[in-house]
């Protein structure tokens, strides 16, 4: 499949179900800054994908593969404290772990075939 818009990117599609999870399960929460941060974090790696796609250039493709990458990363490192506090369910954990390492392992693939 040949890609021509950042919207046809694999780990692009499944970032953008990250942030939708995110933002459902932290609509409640009342840590505004723990909450803003990690839709933050997770708005990053849709973010990054898209914008590095647009630059038009592979190596600049790929920087910005490594920042989406890195944001995965941040919102694996929140998750653990959304434990520590209460605020997911180990299920909701899961969920939006898996899917976190998920998007990661894309984009490795992605970068490696740049």
């Amino acid at each position: 499949m040949r890609i021509e818009k950042f919207e046809d990117i694999y780990a692009w599609q499944k970032g953008r179900q990250l942030v939708i999870e995110v933002y459902r399960l932290t609509e409640d929460s009342r840590d505004y800054s723990f909450r803003d941060q990690l839709r933050r974090a997770s708005i990053s790696v849709m973010n990054n994908i898209a914008e590095g796609f647009e630059r038009n250039t592979n190596q600049e493709f790929k920087h910005f593969l490594y920042i989406a990458k890195g944001s995965c990363g941040e919102v694996r490192s929140m998750l653990y404290l959304t434990l520590e506090f209460n605020y997911f369910t180990t299920e909701q954990f899961n969920k939006v772990y898996s899917l976190s390492v998920e998007i990661s392992r894309l984009l490795a693939g992605l970068i490696k075939s740049l």
